[in-house]
């Protein structure tokens, strides 16, 4: 007698895959264990399920023979075959004068047959928890559909169904494999597989060869894409797991010879056996979906003759793909508040589009420490957040410039004798002024608004130097920056040092309240032309975001160029689109909007 155990192994597929660790069966030790043979690789423990192919089952009682749950292995034929041949074992038999029948031979020796399901997630697609948790469910559920299909075989009638795979009790293991990947890589399968350049549900692959004397059935492959499931799973008013169980029956019942694109009768007789998985698992899913249309012919009309894409209203689904691959931010006026914080909204749509694959580069006039600092209070910063010390970005408006593994790839500095006459003005005119070096601050005296700069724009702590001497003499100095009233910016500051560095330096304001010099021809636009070039990022991967002058550059870069509505005339000129405020979510409005 055979008897079936499952297991669920990582995907073997061909292409590189992140294979999440296989985890064990839970409810293995309410089932009858068997003595399983040697595993391929480290797998859960393995479990009988039910006698195979109605062939008559022990008759001491055991727990094989009771459902875990009521209802689930009751839906099961296989089961429905042992009770009624032990419900007749137990009749009163009729008294005869016969001598007793010779007791029956001993049964065969049981043999099992494994289910092996190998799960993974094609390499492309972001890392995703519901994704990541529902490949864990899949190592469950695929064996049991197996199960429950293979099971089906001995008492399938069906007039439709390919029968070239029907004894399945020669075979020591079966195995098949499942795949979750996004639209594009299910339509090129699609050209690759059948000849068609649309996308699919599911796709699925026989690796079965006839009169093969081997011990393993190897029944194929199963293709879905997460994206396309999404949509059909919106549209069902099902959940995104119960969707996929769906196509994983349908994916196998199509390996097993079950077609509906021969005929009408062929559509019935799949929604059939389906169905009756399905309840047996106690599983939701109805209809059978005609096919996935091409996304690029999606289209409406609408009353005024407009043509719109009816795909967009998918662009809430969390696999639909995303237009950039990376999003330039600005910090303050842009991805900071009036009050220079992080609101819990951007915060949120920044996870959102690092889950979705998307690179997430700070691109601002602070230092990086600052970065670090404010984006810590919305646990975004180190390692596993969007900007460390490991992670690339453009800081100081482009003059500090850190690639790959935050390697410095580029550093300019503010010439000395600017420096010198900056920090000269700022003493005579008791105007604060702040030296930037690196991840350090420095100034030549207390002040409040020097103060202010740390505490509420997050910048280094200054340190207030002995000397212009000894500050140019022991330090880089990238740029400068006056802090005064917006009036005295520009009626007195802004005119006097645009003529007076003209040629040896630059007058750039991001702020309505603070002056910075920088060297000639720098721009934040540099910076950031600067790390495309280094990570070989092309503009149409783009998607910028600022507010200020010194964006500019930075947003004609960009493939979309985003201006928010509190940025300057001259930046909401250049940019592609203007979106909200800092102070109502500009940041998150955005990436919703326009990213996915």
């Amino acid at each position: 007698m055979a008897r079936i155990v499952s297991r669920a192994l990582p995907l073997a597929s061909r292409s590189p895959l992140r294979i999440p660790p296989p985890a064990p069966l839970p409810g293995a030790a309410l089932l009858r264990s068997a003595a399983a043979a040697p595993p391929l690789t480290p797998a859960a423990p393995a479990a009988s399920l039910l006698s195979w192919r109605g062939l008559t089952a022990t008759h001491e009682p055991s727990l094989a023979a009771t459902p875990p749950f009521a209802g689930f292995l009751a839906g099961i034929r296989g089961l429905r075959k042992i009770r009624r041949g032990q419900a007749a074992a137990k009749r009163p038999q009729p008294q005869d004068s016969a001598p007793p029948p010779p007791p029956p031979p001993p049964p065969p020796k049981e043999s099992e047959i494994e289910l092996i399901a190998r799960i993974g997630v094609e390499e492309d697609m972001p890392d995703d928890a519901e994704v990541l948790n529902i490949v864990e469910i899949l190592k469950l559920n695929v064996p049991m559909v197996m199960k429950i299909a293979l099971d089906g075989l001995v008492d399938s009638n069906y007039s439709t169904r390919d029968t070239s795979i029907t004894d399945v009790g020669k075979y020591d293991k079966v195995e098949v494999s499942v795949l979750l990947c996004n639209d594009d890589f299910i339509q090129n399968l699609s050209k690759e597989w059948r000849g068609e350049d649309c996308t699919a549900d599911m796709l699925s692959m026989s690796q079965y060869i006839p009169d093969l004397d081997v011990p393993i059935l190897m029944l194929g492959d199963i293709v879905i894409s997460v994206e396309t499931a999404a949509r059909q799973a919106e549209e069902k008013g099902v959940t995104l797991l119960d969707e996929v169980r769906v196509l994983v029956v349908r994916g196998i019942l199509h390996l097993l010879g079950f077609h509906h694109e021969t005929s009408d009768e062929a559509v019935m007789e799949l929604e059939k056996e389906e169905q009756l998985i399905l309840k047996s698992l106690r599983w939701r899913g109805k209809g059978l979906t005609k096919g996935a249309q091409d996304p690029s012919k999606l289209q409406t009309v609408s009353s005024d003759g407009q043509v719109t894409n009816s795909r967009k209203r998918a662009v809430t689904l969390r696999f639909y793909r995303p237009k950039f691959k990376y999003i330039f931010c600005d910090m303050d006026g842009t991805l900071l508040n009036s009050k220079s914080q992080i609101t819990a909204r951007n915060a949120e749509a920044l996870r959102e589009a690092r889950s979705r694959g998307v690179n997430i580069v700070i691109a601002t006039g602070k230092a990086r420490p600052a970065v670090i600092d404010a984006l810590s209070m919305a646990d975004l910063s180190g390692r596993t957040g969007i900007v460390s010390e490991s992670s690339p970005g453009v800081f100081l408006q482009g003059l500090l410039v850190y690639g790959s593994e935050g390697r410095q790839i580029y550093k300019r500095n503010l010439d000395q004798e600017v420096c010198r006459e900056a920090l000269l003005y700022s003493l005579e005119h008791k105007i604060p002024l702040v030296a930037f070096s690196q991840d350090h601050c420095y100034s030549m005296f207390q002040h409040p608004l020097v103060d202010s700069l740390h505490y509420i724009y997050h910048e280094p702590k200054a340190k207030i130097v002995p000397s212009i001497d000894h500050l140019l003499g022991t330090a880089d100095i990238q740029k400068v920056l006056f802090l005064e009233t917006p009036e005295g910016i520009s009626s007195a500051l802004r005119p006097y040092w645009a003529k007076a560095i003209e040629g040896r330096a630059h007058v750039v304001q991001a702020q309505p309240d603070m002056l910075e010099l920088v060297p000639p021809a720098t721009s934040k636009g540099n910076g950031v032309q600067i790390l495309m070039n280094h990570l070989s990022i092309s503009p149409d991967q783009v998607m910028a975001i600022g507010d200020g002058e010194n964006d500019i550059e930075m947003l004609q870069l960009a493939s979309l160029g985003v201006a928010l509505a509190n940025g300057s005339e001259k930046t909401k000129a250049v940019a592609n689109v203007i979106g909200a405020t800092n102070d109502d979510d500009g940041v998150a409005q955005a990436i919703y909007e326009y990213a996915f």
